[in-house]
């Protein structure tokens, strides 16, 4: 019995321990399958915070609308009959400014007519021009972009008699009624959009501002591009002294900035943050052998040679590469004794009369020619001391750096007189020119910079994207919307400032340090890492479940011959 019975039993134990090794062979095969290859997955893979890809794309496409909240006051004796009385009234123009298919820009001009008030027509009528400026419109009164047209008869004292408009030093300006008009509405309505644009903007002045999406098409305007939007810039004056051994040069630039160059600043501190400084450099020099020119005595530095000057020079003034800012440099030179007198030529061979120039986007650099002396010709008194007349030199660098900042006037009206700014060497409406192209810049910078970002990321898709990245780029979208929706309701301070708030959230975004490529591992080679260690273990499981279908195959095929 026993003998009958052990090979059944061995041939059972088999059957079992067939089986439950195949149990076993799918049990590993499932739980690497099921559970291991998903958990390793999961583990190794890169964490991706999520971005707002679809409004991104949409920012790639800009469409400005620019509000202008513009009001006309007309003094006693400008309008009669059927015109007086339809005031107060308003009014709505819109200019299209196309640029190309991405970039599109609509002025809109929300214009309100109304009476002089009696406190003003008193100021109208009496107050001297100067006085009427100051008294007539507070700076504080009016927001950040409007504009204030007084509107007075063609026999008012008040202006010149060759004067026809008069742009203030704050956001107002005083307009002569034309002489003899019929309809006079129309004719100060024809007046009042050069006005409009002088104190706002004009598609240059926004052309430049988005020369980076739309290329500048005007010839000629390369020379006077200003600065980027920066949320900073560092403002540096070098003296030049290349001969030492002759000239003692001194120059109170502490009193000078003190003085000239820090009101305009603190004016302009809402636009960014300045920083400025000096320095003196010896044998400095410019690195152009000047041409004498022995029908005046004098050396002469040659429009086409200026390009050479800059290069020579800025490797000696080294404080570009501390900044986080742009730099803007004024370099006052004083010429070696054996180059002076030394002036600067214009394209037509005459002597710039400022004795300087500037370079787009770098800074400007000035002559400063020391009067001959007595002694010139003797050594006992050398070095000679010269004392530099700083009121000439900051009127000349004042003046560039309002070119370099993109602080200019525009085109303006015939016969018209501008205000004095004042100590601050800046108007009112100068600045909104300014504030109106630089938020119109930061929104373009900040749509080319998420843009770039989301491109750079959708690419790579192994660069890892924190929570704080993903914040920030959140932020700057919604900033920038909210720049679009104050530009179009003509709130330009608000507007500026959510725009900075934009770049700055975007440049976080751009420029962190997570996000470098190179700091994360290709897909390839994360595989050829992870291979080695878990090809041992997958191929036993291959083979059993290899070995588990043949035999299924087989067993299959027997039970159908059986059958």
């Amino acid at each position: 019995m026993a003998g009958e019975g052990g090979p059944a039993a061995a041939a059972a134990f088999d059957a079992a321990e067939k089986a439950r090794g195949k149990y076993a062979a799918l049990s590993f095969a499932t739980m690497a399958i099921v559970v291991g290859l998903p958990l390793w997955w999961k583990t190794t893979e890169t964490y991706r915070a999520s971005l707002p890809y679809s409004e991104i794309a949409e920012l790639d496409v800009l469409q400005f609308q620019l509000t202008v909240p513009v009001s006309v006051v007309f003094a006693q004796g400008v309008l009669f009959g059927a015109q007086e009385r339809k005031l107060p009234f308003k009014r709505v123009q819109e200019v299209e400014i196309p640029l190309n298919a991405k970039t599109s820009v609509t002025s809109r001009y929300e214009v309100s007519y109304r009476r002089a008030i009696p406190q003003e027509e008193a100021i109208l009528s009496q107050a001297s021009l100067r006085d009427a400026d100051a008294r007539l419109q507070p700076a504080q009164a009016t927001p950040a972009g409007s504009i204030t047209v007084y509107v007075v008869p063609p026999t008012s004292h008040l202006l010149p008699q060759e004067v026809k408009v008069y742009l203030g030093q704050r956001r107002s300006a005083i307009l002569k009624a034309p002489q003899g008009a019929d309809d006079v509405l129309a004719a100060v309505d024809a007046s009042l959009q050069e006005v409009a644009h002088s104190m706002s903007f004009t598609p240059e002045s926004l052309g430049e501002a988005l020369a980076d999406r739309v290329p500048i098409i005007q010839p000629g305007a390369e020379w006077k591009r200003p600065f980027k939007s920066s949320l900073g810039y560092e403002v540096t004056f070098s003296l030049l002294n290349p001969d030492p051994k002759s000239h003692s040069v001194h120059w109170d630039i502490e009193g000078a900035v003190r003085r000239y160059v820090k009101p305009l600043l603190h004016k302009l501190s809402s636009v960014a943050e300045f920083s400025v400084d000096s320095q003196i450099l010896y044998y400095a020099a410019l690195g152009v052998t000047p041409r004498f020119d022995p029908t005046s005595s004098s050396y002469r530095l040659s429009i086409h040679s200026l390009p050479h000057v800059i290069n020579p020079v800025e490797a000696r003034l080294g404080s570009s590469t501390a900044s986080l800012y742009p730099v803007i440099n004024f370099l006052l030179y004083v010429p070696e004794r054996l180059h002076s007198p030394l002036y600067i030529q214009d394209k037509e061979g005459a002597a710039v009369p400022t004795n300087a120039f500037h370079s787009p986007r770098w800074g400007g650099i000035m002559v400063y020619n020391v009067e001959p002396g007595e002694d010139d010709d003797g050594e006992a008194s050398q070095p000679r001391r010269v004392d530099v007349d700083m009121v000439a030199v900051m009127e000349v660098f004042l003046a560039q750096l309002r070119l370099l900042l993109g602080i200019s006037p525009g085109p303006l009206p015939e016969a018209a007189l501008l205000a004095n700014p004042g100590n601050e060497g800046l108007t009112d409406w100068e600045l909104d020119r300014l504030l109106w192209t630089r938020a119109v810049e930061n929104v373009a910078t900040v749509s080319t910079t998420l843009t770039s970002l989301a491109q750079l990321l959708d690419k790579i898709s192994n660069i890892v994207i924190k929570d704080d990245v993903a914040s920030e780029v959140y932020h700057a979208v919604d900033s920038v919307r909210k720049a679009l929706r104050e530009l179009e309701r003509g709130d330009l301070e608000s507007a500026f400032q959510a725009s900075k708030a934009a770049v700055t959230s975007s440049e976080r975004a751009f420029f962190d340090p997570s996000l470098l490529h190179l700091l994360y591992f290709p897909d390839d080679q994360k595989f050829a890492i992870y291979i080695p260690l878990f090809l041992p273990m997958a191929v036993p499981i291959f083979m059993s479940l290899v070995k588990i279908f043949r035999e299924s195959r087989r067993s299959r095929k027997e039970q159908t011959k059986m059958d």
